[in-house]
């Protein structure tokens, strides 16, 4: 131990540790061909990669599919309802799925014509803090995207939109909930005054683009609906600079 030290100190390399199970090479590290740990000679070209194939358009999607036997409303609320499913996997055996039923909501992307996103402030029970969020809103029964996010956007913010156009859909936790999110970005802002829900408190800031992406990035801003709202306005006006 203590000439391995000695050789540490004194600028020599220690003695490698040896390969496990009598390896020559370990498969974490590179061959002498500089290849990666993945990669093989038989690796395919780039042109030989397949492109994205999006849900339930692989060949085989089909065998991950679940069967529905039964279901019923396990709790009904104010915003959402819960639903108890019976389902049977694709190896055949049976299990129950918990899904919070969510009848969608919207959000929105508006943009100054100084390169500044509208953010609102808002507490959040659910974590006990407030949060900094793009503005948005849950749909009205039978309510079109696009006329919610006019809407929310003048309700929330005051701010009415000369330009509206959609940007993306997320599904914001696909792993229990149906809920998908719309999101918009709005432009040629007026500003008319806002309108907030009687049970809606929130403050309203006006951030740099640049400021609130290298937030995101930095981990500060968990929103999910932010996040990718934020991401996708810098992304559109890289693409429209290289035009």
């Amino acid at each position: 131990m203590a000439e391995d030290q000695e050789k540490v100190v004194s600028g020599e390399e220690a003695p490698a540790e040896p390969c496990p199970d009598g390896a020559e090479q370990c498969a974490c590290e590179p061959d002498d061909t500089g290849r990666g740990p993945y990669e093989t000679t038989e690796s395919p070209e780039p042109e030989e990669v397949p492109s994205l194939i999006l849900g339930d358009e692989a060949e085989h999607d089909a065998d991950l599919h679940e069967q529905i036997l039964s279901s019923e409303i396990a709790w009904s609320g104010k915003i959402f309802n819960v639903e108890r499913l019976d389902v049977r996997l694709p190896n055949g055996r049976t299990s129950v799925r918990d899904v919070v039923r969510h009848r969608g909501a919207v959000a929105i992307v508006a943009l100054t014509e100084t390169g500044k996103i509208a953010l609102v402030r808002q507490y959040r029970t659910a974590l006990d803090r407030v949060t900094v969020e793009i503005p948005a809103g849950k749909l009205d029964p039978g309510e079109e995207p696009l006329e919610c996010a006019k809407r929310e956007l003048k309700e929330e913010t005051g701010f009415v939109a000369g330009c509206i156009a959609y940007l993306t859909t997320i599904a914001s936790s696909c792993g229990f909930s149906d809920e998908l999110i719309h999101i918009y970005l709005a432009t040629q802002l007026g500003f008319e005054g806002a309108e907030p829900d009687e049970d809606e408190f929130l403050n309203v800031d006006l951030v740099p683009v640049n400021e609130l992406v290298d937030a995101v990035l930095d981990g500060k801003i968990e929103d999910a609906k932010t996040v990718v709202g934020a991401l996708a306005c810098e992304v559109m006006a890289h693409r429209l600079a290289e035009e």
